[in-house]
């Protein structure tokens, strides 16, 4: 399959809004239509797009009551994407995350001239560049191969010790962001405001959270205070 055109898929909302779900965990596709705030004939169009790019796969399953199967979706690459847009430079670059080794990177731009004399230094800079650019970006592969992994095993024993997916949707939003508005998360979940705010006070007993302000974020201090048995 070729490369999907991710700058399409990522381009319009209602799409990237139905991936933040699906990061959560797998749907079936009236739980989808019931978290985006448009038609389940518009939901239906999106996901034949990114199937058919290939960002999504889907199955059908028999659910626990009787009667039809449902139709389920879920993410079917595992890729980082990176890109510089410059009057002078439009570069990206797809990178598969899996298990990586790699722990140290150390980037040295001191030996790279900034000023240059002749054409051929600048290309020869430009070619040093690009291998620090290399390290970086093998760096970058393998944190993300990391936080991918571990994200997996989190949400796994959250439902497992907590059981309860919109508070793990909050704290999954919040991991990747740093912080969120509860207007932000009510219209990201498609719940009221208030539901929101429930959840985000449940959530606090199990990972503390600053709730301040119309925002929530993780309070990292109370969290470090409570991993030294403070």
């Amino acid at each position: 399959m070729s490369e999907p055109d991710i700058f399409y898929i990522l381009g319009n909302k209602v799409r990237r809004d139905l991936l933040s779900h699906l990061t959560c965990t797998e749907c079936y596709f009236s739980f989808l239509s019931s978290k985006v705030s448009v038609s389940s004939t518009a939901v239906a169009k999106h996901l034949k797009i990114m199937e058919r790019e290939g960002i999504l796969k889907s199955y059908e399953r028999e659910g626990p009551f009787i009667g039809p199967a449902r139709k389920y979706y879920n993410i079917a690459i595992s890729r980082t994407y990176v890109t510089t847009v410059t009057p002078n430079l439009f570069w990206y670059r797809g990178l598969d995350l899996g298990e990586f080794s790699f722990e140290k990177a150390e980037i040295d731009l001191t030996h790279i001239p900034l000023e240059h004399e002749s054409l051929l230094q600048m290309v020869n800079s430009f070619l040093e560049l690009t291998s620090e650019l290399e390290k970086i970006l093998q760096a970058l592969q393998a944190v993300e191969s990391r936080r991918d992994r571990l994200m997996k095993e989190l949400k796994e024993r959250y439902l497992q010790e907590i059981g309860d997916m919109t508070q793990l949707a909050i704290l999954h939003y919040l991991l990747l962001a740093g912080e969120a508005t509860i207007e932000d998360l009510s219209d990201r979940l498609n719940l009221k405001e208030r539901e929101v705010l429930v959840k985000a006070q449940e959530l606090d007993k199990f990972i503390p959270l600053i709730i301040k302000d119309g925002a929530i974020k993780i309070d990292e201090e109370k969290l470090k205070q409570k991993l030294g048995g403070v």
